[in-house]
């Protein structure tokens, strides 16, 4: 089959995958919190971005290349961390890590992923990244990172934009608990999503396996947390501080939305800042990310990820013609894989590769270091927040 005339579009396996998932499974995945008005934001600032197209100048030999913390990527993009991955796919988190080694993109392990750091230690490649949600217990923290340098994960990134947890009412609605309860609702859910069943009965209903060492008891939590809340803290920089001289790699920090943070951030360390609103899964108020990074960019000499609300290579353009260096997606690989599988990862890089091409023969661009001015009215939009 031809994936591109089927599934020519992330909007394309978003549909199939819906389609393909228990409905509590796809609540988990595609939902914001709180009225998600964040998580539309994200899409409507980025449909603001654009650029005014080229004529006129002949054949483009076109390179997607770029250079981000000492490594050559054929694409300006990777894979985010995605905790429970294993809950939207059966063996989510090796599938990811393989098509990402493949591709030679960078794939982000998350602390609340469904499998381990060691699990996937035959399968990350060279460009493995580790998302840590911060332990307090300095022990278990010391071990987390000893466990991911172990297992081959290079570059440290720490989330700092969950200092508790979100809502999430569609999820409550669901139905869905951390772990998964298999109540009488959704056992009907499962039984009429017969791939998906007969995959998880394979591989068996996911845990956080990062996690299995240091705890034995979530009682205590609330729906929409999960065991890593008994062992997190809300970060401050002395946290920032001892995380930069333990760790030997590039380390950056995820979840930065203001400029004064990027700030203090260069001057503490890190090696490169992540934007990111997590998604619109956080917090309802947030500008879109796409709205604050001009101004960090004009903050600091840091390398920037941008993430949120990205679903095409003309995103990713739109993200780098703005101030990132590179771009991570979550959601999309995961409409890949709950529409194709195996096959849906890989599928996913190709449409962004394809679109971004597409695209950069419209402006003219042969090249991302030569990306336009963008026409924009992002800025006023945070200053009317």
């Amino acid at each position: 089959m031809d994936l591109h005339s089927t599934f020519p579009g992330l909007a394309d396996l978003k549909r199939r995958g819906r389609r393909r998932v228990p409905h509590f499974v796809w609540e988990y995945l595609d939902s914001g919190t709180g009225s998600e008005v964040t998580l539309r934001r994200n899409r409507t600032a980025l449909d603001r971005v654009t650029f005014l197209p080229s004529i006129l100048h002949g054949p483009i030999e076109f390179d997607t290349g770029t250079r981000f913390l000492g490594h050559d990527y054929p694409l300006p993009f990777g894979i985010a961390p995605i905790g429970m991955s294993g809950l939207i796919w059966p063996d989510a988190e090796r599938l990811l890590a393989r098509a990402a080694a493949e591709a030679g993109l960078p794939y982000t392990l998350s602390t609340v992923a469904s499998q381990s750091p060691e699990d996937l230690a035959t399968d990350i490649g060279q460009n493995a990244w580790f998302q840590l949600y911060p332990p307090k217990d300095p022990e278990i923290r010391a071990d987390l990172l000893n466990r991911a340098r172990s297992a081959g994960f290079s570059t440290l990134v720490l989330t700092v934009d969950v200092p508790v947890a979100s809502r999430r009412e569609r999820q409550v609605r669901s139905g869905l608990t951390h772990p998964p309860k298999l109540t009488p609702r959704l056992l009907a859910q499962i039984i009429r999503r017969p791939i998906w069943a007969l995959g998880m009965a394979q591989t068996g209903m996911p845990r956080m396996r990062t996690l299995d060492k240091y705890i034995d008891d979530n009682s205590a939590l609330s729906p929409t947390a999960h065991v890593g809340y008994l062992l997190r803290t809300s970060p401050d920089m002395e946290y920032v501080n001892w995380l930069r001289d333990a760790w030997h790699g590039p380390f950056i920090v995820k979840g930065v939305m203001r400029a004064e943070d990027a700030d203090r951030l260069q001057r503490a360390g890190v090696d490169a800042i992540w934007v990111s609103n997590h998604g619109g899964r956080q917090f309802d108020g947030a500008p879109a990310s796409i709205e604050v990074l001009r101004a960090i960019r004009a903050s600091t000499t840091l390398p920037l990820i941008f993430d949120s609300g990205v679903e095409s290579g003309l995103d990713i353009l739109r993200a780098m013609a703005l101030g990132a260096n590179f771009v991570m997606l979550g959601r999309g690989f995961l409409y890949g894989l709950s529409a194709l599988g195996a096959r849906g990862p890989a599928h996913v890089i190709d449409i962004l590769c394809q679109d971004m091409i597409a695209n950069m023969g419209q402006m003219g661009l042969p090249n991302l270091q030569k990306i336009p001015s963008a026409i924009t009215n992002v800025d006023a939009a945070v200053q009317r927040v």
